[in-house]
């Protein structure tokens, strides 16, 4: 994270040594404190007590001495370690087999964005039949030939063949008639005043040096088979095109269409909804009385699109438990998305909720910030819960770390490349997490953004990217891993439609 001394006018800067105390939690800002006084990261982390190791939590969320939810980062996973484990959540058995739902043909018009279930196999020779590459005449024999009145249009039927010294007008991408032997192009050729069609193709001859300057002069014979693009020249039938798990982009869909299909065999969007903890939050109007707008309910959906799911329903949930119970188990979703509600605050239910419907808990609070009390437990077989705390940036957070991994994997999509860029700036890191900073790509590097407290939007809603910063922090022009945000990587359309 950015620390500012002054902040430059677009929210992009240098870092100060000092870390803003508007982006840190009380616990986060006790830590930097203890650091600056003079602890090592390791004698915080003594101090604090072991952060690996020792018992582990139970399946049903409680501790096992207590018996009651840890809301402290004793049980916490590395950021990494939480990725992991919710990629591998959606798996089950010994062969790892994903546990999507079976797959189902759809129309080519309502695949994209989902992931091939079978192999993409032509069902036709691509092109069918020899085409015209281009406007002009196909012409059979060397020239010059007698041009028939009749064209060639795109979409009729054969024509009828041609003999040696004829030439017949055709468009691109008509089929070619038997016997043809090249396609001569329009600016290539002309005709004479019988009618005769000439070719006019350019040939440079170069003579030596010692005789002159080279020179150039018309040519009236066409290379066989030019401009013709043969039966199969892309593919044969039976031949497969693209394997299980492709994502369909809109060019597989035009491939799907060239290459005769109708439907397409997919994985279904994992279906998902998301629940709105809190009697603070309004769905309209300007903040008053302590009430606060919902940030979360506008963006969220959109975003889990944007991830490949269904948004099946948004659902505002008060601040009761048999509320959030009755939501919860009566809810035939894929994955739900709780938001708020993760720690351990008077009316914060999710954890008492889970041990109540003996939700099996795997993650239980993730070493990053902001988000760190986010959770992922399943209730029930096929479905889980993801849990994101209520400061907006900290479920975005919590989003990337569970929610993605989680419906990548039911969706059967792919996973991206990793990729790092140096940032052009130093950032201020957490003394042993991982930090989540939202940044702008600008060339070859990427530039931190202010404003990335954990109830901040306004950095994220200006970035490219969210930089992956290791404990400690990262010096100007180290390399950091970067998680490409929706918006940045396939266009509002393509990613959130």
């Amino acid at each position: 994270m950015n620390a500012s001394g002054a902040r430059a006018d677009q929210g992009t800067g240098a870092t100060d040594d000092a870390e803003d105390p508007d982006d840190l939690d009380v616990e986060e800002a006790l830590a930097l404190v203890n650091d600056a006084s003079g602890r090592t990261s390791g004698d915080s982390a003594r101090a604090r007590g072991p952060r690996r190791g020792g018992s582990r939590p139970a399946a049903d969320g409680r501790s096992p001495a207590t018996g009651h939810a840890r809301h402290d980062d004793r049980h916490a996973l590395s950021w990494t370690e939480a990725r992991t484990v919710a990629e591998r959540a959606a798996r089950r058995g010994a062969g790892s087999r994903a546990a999507h739902r079976a797959p189902a043909p759809v129309r080519l018009e309502d695949a994209l964005g989902l992931t091939l279930a079978a192999p993409l196999t032509a069902l036709t020779d691509l092109p069918s039949f020899d085409t015209s590459a281009m406007d002009g005449w196909a012409v059979s024999g060397p020239g010059p030939w007698a041009v028939r009145e009749e064209g060639v249009l795109a979409g009729h039927a054969e024509h009828p063949p041609l003999t040696d010294g004829e030439a017949v007008r055709i468009a691109t991408g008509a089929r070619v008639p038997s016997d043809t032997t090249a396609v001569l192009r329009s600016e290539q050729g002309r005709t004479d005043g019988n009618g005769r069609l000439h070719a006019t193709l350019p040939r440079a001859t170069t003579a030596p040096r010692s005789a002159g300057a080279s020179h150039a002069g018309p040519v009236s014979t066409v290379a066989h088979g030019q401009d013709i693009r043969p039966r199969g020249q892309e593919c044969r039938s039976g031949e497969q095109l693209l394997a299980v798990g492709t994502l369909v982009t809109p060019a597989v869909l035009g491939l799907a269409a060239a290459a005769g299909y109708d439907t397409l065999s997919t994985f279904p969007r994992p279906r998902v909804e998301v629940l709105v903890l809190g009697d603070e939050l309004l769905t309209g109007g300007l903040p008053h009385d302590g009430l606060i707008r919902d940030a979360l309910g506008p963006m969220l959906p959109p975003w889990l699109r944007a991830l490949g799911a269904e948004v099946t329903a948004v659902r505002r949930v008060r601040d009761d438990a048999q509320t959030l119970y009755k939501a919860i188990t009566k809810s035939g979703a894929d994955v739900l998305l709780t938001t708020g509600g993760t720690a351990a605050g008077p009316v914060d239910h999710v954890h008492p909720t889970l041990r109540r419907i003996g939700a099996e808990l795997l993650v239980d609070g993730v070493e990053v910030r902001p988000g760190h009390p986010m959770l992922l437990a399943r209730t029930k077989e096929n479905q889980y819960l993801v849990g994101l705390p209520g400061n907006p940036l900290a479920a975005v957070s919590g989003l990337l770390t569970l929610a993605e991994p989680l419906l990548r994997t039911l969706a059967a999509r792919p996973a991206s490349e990793p990729y790092t860029m140096p940032l052009r700036d130093a950032v201020h890191g957490h003394p042993h997490d991982t930090r989540l900073i939202p940044v702008v790509l600008r060339g070859d590097a990427a530039l931190p953004l202010h404003y990335n407290g954990p109830a901040m939007l306004r950095g994220i809603a200006a970035a490219d990217a969210l930089a992956v910063v290791p404990p400690g922090g990262t010096r100007p022009g180290q390399e950091a891993e970067l998680l490409d945000l929706p918006w940045a990587s396939g266009g509002i359309g393509v990613c959130f439609t």
